[in-house]
């Protein structure tokens, strides 16, 4: 050991482990165990291990990357977007993925923004491919996931460097690995930097706090795209010899999945409320053997408790939620199985996303950066080994999202006594009617508790009376009559007076992001677009 200036013991060095090694300990532990599943293809371990050392080498000698480049990846889940992420990795390289449903110009924003100097690209996206051309200067190459006029075939330079040896890259613990764009909900989206000695925890945290016992026997199943948390889900597999099954079809077929968890005994998937709320009210959760899993983990959102009953009724005491932003790595807060309490009640600590996770602090702060008292709303901070290193050329979000260390994550929430969070909302989420606060998740919980109502969001739109009131945007459930009428007589002594609705409206659905998030941006959006609002936002009179 050094002695540090101040006396103390200093590090000797800051160098961690390259996170594509996960991937070389899985080949060299159990180099012909299935690693990846892809519809009809299977890839073992030391395969995938082999694929990834090709691109890597090609990546070096073909396209001039070196240590720090960054490198975009437009491409729906399939084996080679998953392959590309260690093949960055492993070169010191920065994994740029996008959600493969934004738009050609709003990819184009993402490949300039992160000063990209090359693109990985499915060949079903060559507008995708023209438009990141055209506005980012810096990008040097483009080659393509299968036949394409843009670019060469991955699979191609995959072949011709197959053989060659790459090693992993040396890396310290603040290098940049992953440019984990946030889904830009209230404007454009940022480039959090998450780093290989970050990432390492945050894999070792899932591990423990998620997922506990999880191993070789193992199966893990995506139903979210890999660009995001799915991504850091499926990484953390790899470093436990996990193998990954990956539906053959982009679109989300609720029976297709459940056929796979059968087939494959799935222990552990990771998915979004909305997602999951799908799963379980399709009929076919009853026609397959789910026996198998042992952790339904969901986060990206808060979970309403009738779709949380209904999820432990049809699986059983499996679920997890976690609560974490992209910038935290989903690592604030853990729910785990035993704390999903089928029955209403004190135990069941209702509207709770749970406890800190192993490492962590949260704390719930007022405007001033003071910690609140236990019971009392303010934001939700953290700090801890998880928190992103800031945003990528960024510095006036970075001021914003830092105060005194803690990562504010623009969050409303209360702790109680016992340390369990419950999140109210996002800040840009309350409104203001008649002086009073009102946080639109609460509304939302009660609206819900009726049995024809299957979706509902509540968010604040002008008024010249009362400064800001509810409207209630709902979709009832197949067959229901249920109407404005119903919803105010149900609500009427389930909330206060003050924060009624003013205005309930039905759709079919409600819109979701690329993320399949429900978020109070789009609703709003559509509500213009409907004509349900005027230009000053406020609700057009029935």
């Amino acid at each position: 050991m050094t002695k540090g200036p101040r006396g103390g013991v200093g590090p000797i060095s800051t160098r961690v482990m390259n996170l594509a090694h996960f991937l070389t300990q899985a080949a060299r532990r159990n180099p012909q165990d299935i690693g990846f599943v892809w519809g009809e293809r299977q890839w073992t371990w030391a395969e995938m291990e082999n694929r990834v050392n090709a691109m890597a080498a090609a990546l070096i000698a073909e396209f001039g990357v070196t240590k720090g480049d960054r490198i975009l990846v437009q491409a729906a889940n399939c084996n080679q977007m998953f392959e590309s992420m260690f093949a960055c990795f492993r070169i010191g390289a920065v994994w740029v993925p996008t959600n493969y449903r934004q738009s050609p110009e709003e990819v184009a924003y993402l490949a300039k923004a992160s000063g990209a100097c090359g693109m990985i690209c499915g060949a079903a996206f060559p507008g995708h491919a023209k438009a990141c051309r055209e506005a980012a200067p810096d990008l040097g190459f483009i080659f393509a996931i299968g036949e394409a006029d843009f670019g060469e075939d991955y699979d191609r330079i995959v072949e011709r460097f197959l053989g060659h040896a790459c090693k992993s890259v040396a890396v310290d613990r603040d290098d940049p690995c992953w440019f984990f764009f946030t889904s830009g909900t209230t404007g454009r989206p940022k480039a959090a930097v998450l780093t290989h000695g970050q990432m390492a925890f945050v894999i070792t945290n899932h591990l423990c706090d998620l997922m506990p016992g999880t191993g070789r026997d193992d199966a893990s199943i995506v139903v979210a795209p890999l660009s995001h948390g799915a991504g850091i889900h499926q990484l953390a597999q790899v470093a436990h010899g996990v193998k990954t099954i990956l539906p053959p079809a982009e679109k989300l077929d609720v029976t297709v999945i459940w056929a796979l968890i059968e087939k494959w005994r799935v222990s552990n998937a990771f998915t979004v409320p909305t997602i999951l709320k799908m799963l379980v009210e399709d009929a076919s959760v009853d026609l397959f053997d789910h026996s198998s899993l042992r952790y339904v983990i969901y986060a990206g959102a808060p979970m309403y408790r009738a779709d949380q009953k209904r999820a432990i009724e049809k699986l059983g005491p499996v679920l997890v939620q976690y609560f974490g932003l992209g910038e935290v790595t989903g690592n604030i807060t853990v729910l785990p199985p035993a704390q999903h309490i089928a029955e209403d009640g004190p135990e069941a600590r209702i509207g709770t996303c749970g406890f800190e996770r192993t490492g962590m602090e949260v704390q719930i702060q007022n405007d001033r950066g003071e910690e609140a008292a236990p019971g009392m709303t303010g934001e939700i901070c953290v700090i801890g080994p998880a928190v992103f290193a800031g945003y990528y050329d960024n510095p006036e979000a970075n001021a914003k999202a830092f105060r005194n260390g803690w990562f504010r994550t623009g969050d409303l929430g209360h702790m109680d006594e016992n340390g369990f969070l419950y999140i109210t909302g996002r800040s840009s989420d309350m409104y203001i009617s008649g002086g009073s606060n009102i946080y639109p998740r609460e509304i939302e919980e009660k609206i819900l508790l009726h049995s024809d109502i299957s979706e509902a969001a509540v968010l604040g739109i002008a008024d010249p009376m009362w400064g800001e009131v509810g409207i209630a945007v709902c979709v009832a459930r197949a067959g229901s009559a249920v109407g404005p009428d119903d919803l105010n007589r149900w609500l009427h002594g389930r909330i206060a007076r003050y924060k009624m609705p003013k205005w309930f409206v039905f759709w079919e659905s409600l819109p979701k992001s690329a993320y399949g998030k429900v978020t109070k941006k789009l609703i709003r959006e559509e509500l213009e677009k409907r004509g349900e609002l005027l230009p000053d936002g406020r609700k057009v009179s029935a």
